[in-house]
């Protein structure tokens, strides 16, 4: 118990950190918002009074008076899940715009990542097992995936199956010339499964080869080990070997890294969702950055620190579970 609670008390204040991060660095960057909409106001002609301007800045969520009291009513605020107004979608909030686009990286990134784990870490598996197997020779195969750049990765998929073979769309997250709206009917699910193959297989591809890289090194290394001499002179079968013995030590450091990753779900493929114009939160970001959005890049940045921060916690858990040597430390 007094393993869990120190895991507990600590990613409390890894989040109290974070949020209070969140709150210094927009305010240490140059520019403002406010000036970003009054000079858009000026260019159309319409007047701007002080009043205006004050207004904008309720809005858009700034304070005034001394930092505690911003910082103060920035914690009040958060509390009540208010981020404060998007200027790439004025007068949206932050929070609406972000769960908007929030499903949908967590569809496409979320199910690509944990695909490629199943696959890289079974793989794996089998390469350490059987080394110097074809299995074992196709590692630098897939490594080269990972050594490719994204865009690039992207860029080849969408030429050779968009617009050679013409087997998938080129762009966006579902069919909206066909009047679908989102939603969970078995219309709009297929038509996002389909726009979503070509950006998740980008991510699957440049991926998986560090999956299986890793654990077949584990392996090999685990394999070496004095207890898994010693369950194989007892007379084990080779499977319960394998996966109740080897497997299941290699497979641990690749849990923290797998943690790393779930957390950095929520962030997106930034370059990924570019290419293929995927309406996730890599490129709700990319056009915040573009627009000066400050409190869209606060709210954006709070949700990944947050994400990977409880991803953090739920694996370092599961961890003491599965290893309880990591609990007597």
């Amino acid at each position: 118990m007094r393993f869990y609670l120190q895991k507990v008390g600590f990613y409390v204040v890894a989040i109290w950190a974070a949020i209070t991060i969140n709150f210094v660095i927009p305010r240490l960057m140059p520019g403002n918002p406010v000036d970003v909409i009054i000079s858009k106001m000026g260019a159309a002609g319409q007047t701007v009074t002080p009043q205006t301007r004050h207004a904008i800045e309720v809005a858009l969520g700034g304070g005034s008076g001394p930092w505690w009291q911003q910082y103060g009513a920035y914690l009040a605020n958060l509390a009540h899940g208010d981020l404060g107004v998007s200027l790439v979608a004025y007068p949206e909030k932050v929070s609406t715009v972000i769960g908007q686009a929030l499903p949908w990286t967590i569809a496409l990134v979320g199910l690509a990542t944990v695909i490629s784990f199943i696959i890289g870490i079974g793989l794996g598996t089998f390469a350490g097992w059987k080394r110097g197997s074809w299995l074992d020779n196709l590692i630098p195969v897939t490594t080269m995936f990972q050594a490719v750049p994204y865009f690039w990765l992207a860029l080849i998929l969408l030429l050779l199956l968009s617009r050679v073979v013409q087997w998938f769309p080129f762009a966006g997250g579902y069919d909206v010339n066909s009047g679908l709206m989102p939603g969970f009917s078995l219309q709009f699910v297929g038509s996002a499964l389909y726009y979503g193959f070509l950006p998740a297989l980008t991510i699957v591809l440049s991926s998986i080869g560090g999956w299986m890289l890793g654990m077949r090194n584990m392996m090999v290394s685990t394999l070496s080990e004095d207890y898994i001499v010693t369950a194989e002179a007892k007379g084990l079968k080779p499977s319960r070997v394998r996966m109740t013995y080897a497997a299941r030590n290699a497979v641990l450091p690749s849990l923290s890294g797998f943690a790393i990753s779930l957390g950095f779900v929520v962030a997106g493929s930034i370059v990924t969702e570019q290419v293929f114009s995927y309406p996730g939160i890599g490129q709700l970001l990319f056009s915040a950055v573009s627009n000066n959005d400050y409190a869209l890049m606060q709210g954006v940045f709070l949700v990944i620190s947050l994400s990977v921060l409880a991803a953090n916690l739920v694996v370092d858990v599961l961890y003491g579970l599965i290893d309880p040597r990591t609990r007597a430390r």
